[in-house]
Order: structure tokens, then sequence, then C-alpha cells
């Protein structure tokens, strides 16, 4: 097994890749105790410096402490994802995947989430995803029109992602849903 790394935006994540399926969504801890379910993701916990895990659909971002320097964890974090793959290490082992509540809207306001949604779906997401990270939707509120979205993976904490959400994204999404009139990143 060969697993590609690739340096993205955020210094302290990397992106591996190891050229097969990973999960299908996106499955994301800060550190051990949030990943009780995931036995893959605790055994990276285990590296010293590690601080967040991603997977996604063909890679898996992992996020070190700033003071960590790559050179002292990357072989043991490619160590560790490759003994995961060839042991069949779960990436989760609860029934259940874990699924957040998604907010109920209705009548012009459904509209306009379905039609964000639409455009993090196909435009942002895949862009973001090439990055490691990943982008969210939180929530729309109809009377300021300012959109709420969680930047997650290689995104989360990096040092470009306000200019990326407020050059880009925000200003994608108003050319295409003029009712939004600005987006916020929820920490």
């Amino acid at each position: 097994m060969f697993i590609q790394t690739e340096a993205t935006p955020n210094p302290n994540t990397l992106k591996f890749i190891p050229g097969r399926h990973v999960y299908d969504g996106i499955l994301e801890f800060h550190g051990a105790i949030s990943a009780d379910m995931s036995p893959f993701a605790q055994t990276l916990f285990k590296i010293d410096g590690v601080r967040s895990v991603m997977f996604g659909e063909d890679f898996i971002s992992v996020s070190k402490n700033a003071d960590i320097e790559w050179a002292h964890i990357k072989p043991e974090i490619l160590g560790t994802i490759m003994d995961g793959f060839v042991s069949n290490v779960p990436l989760w082992v609860s029934d259940e995947k874990p699924v957040k509540s998604p907010k109920k809207y209705e009548g012009e306001a459904a509209q306009i989430v379905e039609e964000i949604e639409q455009l993090l779906e196909t435009r942002v997401r895949p862009a973001v995803a090439q990055d490691g990270g990943d982008i969210e939707f939180e929530e729309f509120d109809m009377q300021t029109g300012v959109v709420y979205l969680r930047m997650r993976g290689a995104c989360s904490g990096c040092p470009s992602s306000t200019i990326t959400l407020k050059n880009g994204v925000e200003n994608m999404i108003k050319h295409y849903v003029p009712e939004v009139t600005r987006v916020e990143q929820i920490i």
C-alpha cells in the first residue's frame, strides 16, 4: 500500500491519500475522547502531537500541534494509517453514523437554504476537499441574511480560511443567492 501526502493551506494539517475508499461522508474528531467510537482515530491520537483527525471519502486529514514538526510525526502517522488499513481497523464501531439534526426551515427560507446547500455541495465542498478540508452549513438567519458555516479538517484553523470564506464562498453565495448579505464562520 502506498500512501501519498499532500500539503494543505493549513501548515499544521497534512492530507494523507491511501489510494482507496476511506469513508462515505465526513468524520471529524478533535481529540481521543471525541473518538471513542473510532478505533482508527484513536490509534492516530496515540501519536504525540496529533490534534485532530478527519476521514473523508478518499483521504485522511491529520492536524498537529503547532509546536511539533512534521518531520517528527509524519512517519509514525503514515505507519499507523497503513497498519490500520492492513489490519482492517474500523473507522466507526457504532450501528449509527454520527448525524447532526438539521434546523427546519419553511417557505422562502427553506428555498434559500436549499440553494445555499446545493452551492456548497456542488461548488464549494469539492474544492475544499482537495485541500483536505470540508465546509458545512450550520444556519441561515432570514432576518439578517447571514449564513453560518463551519470549516472542518484542514480548513479549521487555517490561516487562509477567513480569506477563502470571505473572498470565495461569500462572494459566490451572494452572487447566486441575493438574499444572503454575508457569510460567517462558526468556530
